[in-house]
């Protein structure tokens, strides 16, 4: 995600900073341990499986979503856990994994693509989709998570097989934009002839090939296939995705979308997680009629 703000572009990359340094990664409840292995096209994807209290997977049914972080994060990292904690008090289970060359999963992140990770949550919800306790699956994601979720989701509508709801938090369209500009966070370069990688946060590194392919995908077009119900939360003092993005997808959506622009709040949503933890789990409540 890029800004053209300097003043905001510094805070958030101290933000970003300190959430990768686990400063702000809060440990969540978990019912539920990994037990067969993931694959997606990086090699095996690190994942939780949280499902609500006293909720017994051998006779028991429950709605589940899955939960998607944004770039440079992880599954750890919030608002990601406070979702699953959240969603599993109303009785909603939930799936948060590591992307290919993110946390614990396998690959690097030089390799990553949005490409890759489409493959990543098309695995995902292979797997719980399939898992016999599941009655309905939601898909959610943060950032770059939103992005995925959002074609993720037309994708399987093109498919007959569409989610029962999304929800795109600060959806982060706008690397694409970032990557046809040449302007990645701090890092600088050719977008016609980018090098084998660039630099962000100092130690990130984003590969050519991310940096190609990010130009060329078709997001809206792609999302808009998707035709169910979709709720978009943005920060007002987003200074990493801009609100256009959100707007942009409740355009591309119609009528079946929601906006909720949740004032004061940042990227990271440090300052309001309540509110957006309460209003995503109103939303799959109705969604899968809990």
């Amino acid at each position: 995600m890029i800004t053209t703000n300097p003043k905001m572009m510094k805070k958030s990359f101290i933000i970003l900073y300190l959430f990768l340094s686990g400063l702000f990664c809060l440990i969540s409840y978990e019912a539920s341990a990994q037990k067969v292995p993931i694959n997606g096209p990086e090699g095996e994807l690190s994942y939780i499986i949280t499902l609500p209290k006293g909720f017994n997977p051998e006779q028991d049914h429950c709605p589940m979503v899955i939960l998607m972080h944004g770039i440079f994060a992880n599954k750890g990292i919030n608002p990601i856990p406070a979702l699953a904690r959240g969603l599993a008090k109303a009785g909603i289970a939930s799936v948060r994994f590591d992307f290919n060359g993110h946390g614990s999963s396998d690959g690097r992140m030089q390799d990553m693509t949005i490409g890759k990770e489409l493959a990543d949550a098309r695995a995902i919800w292979d797997y719980v989709s399939r898992l016999p306790y599941v009655e309905g699956v939601g898909l959610l994601g943060h950032s770059q998570g939103g992005v995925v979720a959002s074609m993720t989701a037309g994708r399987l509508a093109n498919e007959g097989h569409a989610p029962d709801g999304v929800v795109l938090i600060a959806p982060g369209s706008v690397v694409k934009d970032a990557c046809q500009n040449g302007k990645f966070f701090n890092a600088r370069f050719d977008p016609a002839d980018p090098p084998e990688f660039v630099r962000c946060l100092v130690f990130m590194k984003l590969g050519r090939e991310y940096l190609l392919t990010t130009q060329q995908l078709d997001i809206y077009g792609t999302a808009a296939a998707y035709q169910g119900p979709v709720l978009l939360l943005h920060g007002s003092r987003d200074g990493t995705v801009p609100m256009w993005c959100s707007e942009k997808f409740l355009k591309t959506y119609g009528t079946h979308a929601t906006l909720q622009v949740v004032e004061d709040e940042n990227h990271t949503i440090t300052r309001h997680r309540k509110e957006v933890v309460t209003s995503t789990v109103a939303f799959f409540k109705r969604v899968f009629g809990k």
